[in-house]
């Protein structure tokens, strides 16, 4: 027997009380919109005025003909292009051992790539002081006692041109892997069977099938390595200006010393803010080629390459190229903190937990550097998960007219670069109405910025895994926009909210581009205390500060991994 149901009317959701659901998305957007056009607008203007404020554009004019400027925009490039080159070399073979061949070990190799992947650049550069320096590197102190060479030779300079592009190189190859790997992955072998079964050679197909289907991610990982290269601050500072020579952000850095030049830091940030948006353009354009596609049913495996006795020599020479990015490195860090000299081996003789005790409980700075960036890590990480979910739900939903220019500010901070963040936020809020610098708050502000692309990007991938049937119902039965994304989607987007909280934490300890710009003494973070104290050479603190450093980021990457993979597991339970 059939029991007949009336239907209630679906066509208008019952209202309870007072809707402020749009209000709200329009407050959120409003300060999604604050958070990304008040700084690029006044930088702008800083950089199209002289000191009394009338328009010019001598301050352009003086980067093209002044020496003192065009040398750093043009070492700068150089660095990028050599950083990106040695990363295709290096990094688009190992990405095709680890996901085409049958090399051994090959899911430890991708997890060395990712040690490498969460260090931070300027923290390797320090380790690397601590391995090629001339007279002090432990490198060099090893090649002179078994060469016997004099006390002022050396085998390696780290401060130098070639230092400096080596060491980028060794923390921008991981994203150059990434894709490519990641790209092989996903390939099926149906094309590569086929060229084998009618005769051709595992050259033949390489070069025919596998290298023409990898190249679009060869070439966007040269382009995300070039831009890496491009826009970091630590690594050039720590290496370039103890050698003589600056790159295009350590030079915008030095416009703020005394005498300060803002006009001319604003001018020389707009042309690495323009070129990082062609290049972000670019990358898309390349990523999102389709020149290749396979049409049929279920596609097969990759083909597997058989390496025969070749795959211990390929895992020797992968195991060789890691030692630069994270065995020496970090051997040196831990070398360090436990050595009585930083620049001697540890031994019976002289180890120590005197360098532990000092940072811990003598250096001063080390509490407040410390409590600032837990409270920032923790605020940001908070505001910025809460803003994308808002931000995501908008723009998925369509829930207010613009969702589009929303989705396109949400991702718009990754085109700028940290130290040009840092100069727009340092000219938006050194003056009334809102007087933030010297806070904590500007850096909060910058954080959130900085984080807001890859938060948006996570939060909106997961939005589109859930259907908004449940949303839709709950509307029926009279809820808000606002109690459904709180009550039924928050709640079944709760891994993926955490996720984003951990990634978005680490990429606050890991921050110093913009916080070198924006830090006072009462409002230093990790970062910039380990990039003073190299200042003033105490790398013994340093190697203690960088090791914590890489405890914390580890182990909240292995958390959101493990969080993510569990909720992956579930959501694969339930669709089955």
């Amino acid at each position: 027997m059939t029991i007949a149901i009336p239907a209630t009317p679906a066509s208008k959701p019952r209202k309870f009380g007072i809707d402020v659901s749009k209000p709200v998305l329009l407050v959120f957007a409003a300060i999604l919109c604050v958070l990304i056009v008040m700084p690029l607008s006044w930088l702008v203007y800083y950089a199209f005025t002289d000191k009394n404020g009338a328009f010019t554009v001598a301050n352009f004019y003086r980067l093209v003909s002044d020496a003192d400027f065009l040398d750093p925009l043009l070492t700068t490039f150089a660095l990028a292009t050599l950083s990106a080159l040695i990363c295709c070399a290096v990094a688009a073979p190992m990405g095709w051992l680890v996901a085409r061949t049958d090399m051994p070990l090959r899911r430890t190799v991708r997890l060395l790539v990712t040690a490498s992947f969460v260090t931070p650049p300027f923290l390797g550069a320090i380790a690397w002081e601590l391995l090629a320096a001339p007279n002090s590197g432990l490198l060099n102190q090893l090649y002179r006692e078994i060469t016997g060479a004099s006390p002022d030779s050396h085998l390696l300079n780290i401060y130098t041109f070639t230092g400096l592009v080596f060491v980028i190189s060794c923390y921008t190859f991981p994203y150059v892997f990434v894709l490519v790997a990641n790209t092989l992955d996903r390939t099926p072998g149906d094309l590569e069977d086929a060229s084998a079964i009618l005769g051709g050679s595992t050259w033949d197909t390489a070069r025919r099938i596998t290298i023409p289907l990898a190249l679009p991610a060869v070439l966007a990982g040269a382009l995300v390595a070039f831009l890496q290269a491009m826009t970091l601050f630590g690594s050039p500072a720590i290496l370039a200006m103890p050698a003589g020579f600056h790159t295009i952000t350590t030079k915008i850095w030095s416009l703020f010393q005394f005498p300060p030049k803002p006009e001319l830091a604003a001018a020389a940030s707009l042309p690495l803010l323009v070129l990082t948006v062609m290049l972000l353009r670019a990358e898309h354009m390349v990523l999102g080629r389709r020149g290749y596609s396979v049409v049929g049913g279920k596609n097969s495996e990759p083909r597997i390459v058989r390496l025969g006795p070749w795959r211990w020599v390929m895992l020797t020479v992968a195991m060789l190229v890691l030692m630069c990015p994270v065995f020496l490195p970090y051997f040196a860090l831990l070398n360090a903190s436990f050595s009585k000299i930083a620049s001697h081996l540890v031994s019976l003789n002289n180890f120590t937990l005197q360098n532990l005790h000092f940072v811990f409980f003598e250096l001063s700075a080390t509490s407040l550097a410390l409590r600032n960036t837990f409270i920032l890590g923790i605020l940001s990480a908070t505001c910025g998960t809460v803003l994308a979910l808002v931000i995501s739900y908008v723009t998925t939903r369509k829930a207010v007219t613009g969702y589009r220019v929303l989705g396109f500010l949400a991702t718009a901070p990754v085109a700028i670069p940290g130290i040009v963040l840092g100069v727009g936020l340092f000219f938006t809020y050194t003056r009334p109405p809102f007087v933030l610098y010297g806070t904590l708050w500007i850096l909060l502000i910058a954080f959130v910025t900085l984080a807001m692309p890859a938060a948006y990007q996570q939060m909106q991938s997961a939005f589109r895994s859930v259907h908004p049937e449940l949303e839709d119902a709950s509307r029926i039965l009279g809820a808000t926009r606002l109690r459904a994304l709180w009550q039924i989607t928050a709640p079944l987007l709760r891994t993926s909210l955490i996720a984003t909280w951990c990634f978005v934490f680490v990429g606050v300890i890991r921050e110093l581009s913009a916080a070198i710009m924006l830090f006072t003494s009462q409002t230093k973070v990790l970062s910039v205390l380990i990039y003073d104290l190299n200042e003033s050479g105490d790398l013994a603190a340093i190697s203690v500060l960088g090791l914590f450093m890489l405890i914390i980021t580890f182990s909240v990457v292995a958390l959101a991994n493990s969080l993510r993979g569990r909720g992956n597991a579930r959501r694969n339970v339930a669709i089955g």
